[in-house]
């Protein structure tokens, strides 16, 4: 029952970010790893490639996201040892964690799409970083100003506060709680997770600080200052890019 209330989710966890810190490793030593199967070719994807880098999206985002939501798991394992149908929660749980994945597997699958299609059109390298400064001023400016928008603001309140989000939605199957879930912190987060695109898909710095970032952003309740901070910070990141780099601030 505990391992399946509260252990599995850590253990996800765990696992993604030892494969995200392997492929970060890969991706800095393309003469020892060029031949490992989970590594996409640089360019001319096929359908093979187009499957390893979503499953690379996939994990990335259930390391990324996953111990954002770890306190409803831990308020489902309360339930469990409260209620009156043993293992009920910690069905759930697994449940809700299923459902909370699909979703961030949909977005990985357009992630996926995005990158494919800047790959072709030569707007991020085949090392999975951007290689136009108008793609990074412009994935900036869009996500800083995000962070003012009544979406972001409506989804982080959900996110914000797992027990409310449970007394709300308890009757809804294990399933659907994570899908609701996962809703919510895709539209919270997807324009934040889409600057990976800025300074590496596969930077293990810039990951760790986005993961960091949306934990935060979470347990500030009540400090809409943070967020709207953090966005002053990335529309004037972006600006500066349009100023310094040639072709834009002419």
């Amino acid at each position: 029952m505990k391992l399946a209330g509260a252990g599995v989710p850590v253990v996800v966890i765990a696992l993604g970010w030892a494969y995200l810190v392997a492929m970060v490793w890969g991706m800095e030593h393309m003469e020892v790893s060029g031949t490992w199967w989970l590594m996409p070719r640089m360019v001319n994807w096929g359908a093979v490639d187009l499957l390893l880098v979503f499953l690379m999206w996939a994990i990335m985002m259930a390391a990324m996201m996953l111990p954002s939501v770890l306190p409803v798991f831990g308020l489902l394992r309360k339930a469990e040892q409260l209620g009156s149908v043993p293992g009920r929660a910690s069905s759930r749980s697994t449940l809700f964690a299923l459902g909370y994945l699909a979703v961030w597997s949909g977005f990985s699958v357009l992630a996926t799409g995005l990158q494919w299609g800047l790959l072709e059109l030569r707007l991020v390298s085949p090392m999975m970083d951007s290689a136009s400064a108008q793609l990074s001023a412009v994935l900036l400016i869009l996500a800083g100003l995000y962070q003012f928008s009544a979406l972001k603001h409506a989804c982080l309140q959900r996110c914000r506060s797992p027990l409310s989000f449970l007394l709300t939605h308890g009757d809804a199957g294990g399933f659907w709680l994570g899908v609701r879930q996962g809703s919510d912190c895709v539209g919270c987060c997807a324009m934040l997770m889409l600057l990976l695109f800025v300074l590496g898909v596969m930077n293990l710095w810039w990951i760790l600080a986005l993961t960091v970032f949306v934990l935060v952003e979470k347990w500030l309740a009540g400090r809409a200052w943070f967020s709207r901070t953090v966005g002053a910070g990335l529309i004037a990141w972006g600006a500066w890019l349009m100023v310094v780099s040639p072709g834009l601030g002419a």
